[in-house]
């Protein structure tokens, strides 16, 4: 009995991969004919991405039940290297579909690593219309995590620091007092804004160095903010990198 068991489960197994070889193969047969066959009209062809595959999910993952980590596609695209870093742009779909995750359970923002946390506020920067979103390098980054620029009548150039803490471990003056700094440094600077999936120290509001620069050059974002921003951007909102 056990052998006919194992060798049902064997052919099963080989009928599941022969599926979904024809299906890859469809699907990229697909996506070849609407390469090569455009629409007479560009503008109703739909993305062959949104045509051909669902939007990604993003899921809990159960290698360690005691230390869950969440499993994230990639939010962003390099567009090309700079003296500064990596100029990037959002994947709309993944971060769409992680931002309304965490817009539902942000206890899950606990789980993603401060790397990808500075990927996902660079997507959301680009998002919100920015022409240029940099990511710096992890180290000798001057404290600058992103650089995001708007070009126009009235150009913009933020620098933004990005903590991404646990419950209870507050940002403090010096994670503040630090890019201030490197604004004032930054002569081209119109603007520093420190984002946090926790909190700001209470008295950071009435620090003497800090107060006077709040709102005007210093922006602080905690987490109720940062996905307020974030899910604002979601459900149909597109990047200037999207529309152009």
């Amino acid at each position: 009995m056990g052998r006919d068991r194992n060798s049902g489960s064997g052919k099963r197994k080989n009928v599941d991969r022969a599926r979904f070889a024809r299906l890859i193969k469809g699907r990229t047969e697909n996506i070849r004919k609407q390469r090569e066959s455009p629409p007479a009209n560009p503008l109703e062809a739909p993305r062959v991405n949104e045509l051909e595959f669902p939007p990604p999910r993003i899921r809990v993952a159960a290698e360690n039940p005691k230390d869950p980590s969440i499993v994230l596609q990639a939010v962003v695209e390099d567009v090309k290297r700079t003296e500064e870093g990596r100029i990037v742009r959002a994947l709309s779909i993944p971060w769409d579909a992680i931002v309304n995750e965490l817009g539902r359970d942000w206890s899950k923002a606990m789980q993603i690593s401060p790397e990808r946390w500075e990927e996902i506020v660079a997507a959301a920067f680009d998002r919100d219309g920015f022409d240029e979103v940099t990511l710096t390098p992890r180290s000798g980054d001057h404290g600058r995590d992103i650089i995001a620029v708007k070009r126009g009548y009235i150009s913009l150039r933020i620098l933004g620091s990005v903590k991404a803490y646990k419950p209870g471990h507050l940002v403090k003056h010096d994670d503040v007092r630090a890019l201030a700094g490197v604004v004032g440094s930054d002569r081209g600077a119109s603007k520093g804004i420190v984002t946090t999936t926790s909190d700001f120290a209470p008295t950071i509001s009435k620090d003497p160095l800090i107060a006077p620069l709040l709102s005007t050059r210093i922006e602080l974002l905690n987490g109720v903010q940062l996905r307020e921003w974030m899910c604002s951007l979601t459900n149909g909102t597109q990047s200037r990198n999207d529309r152009t």
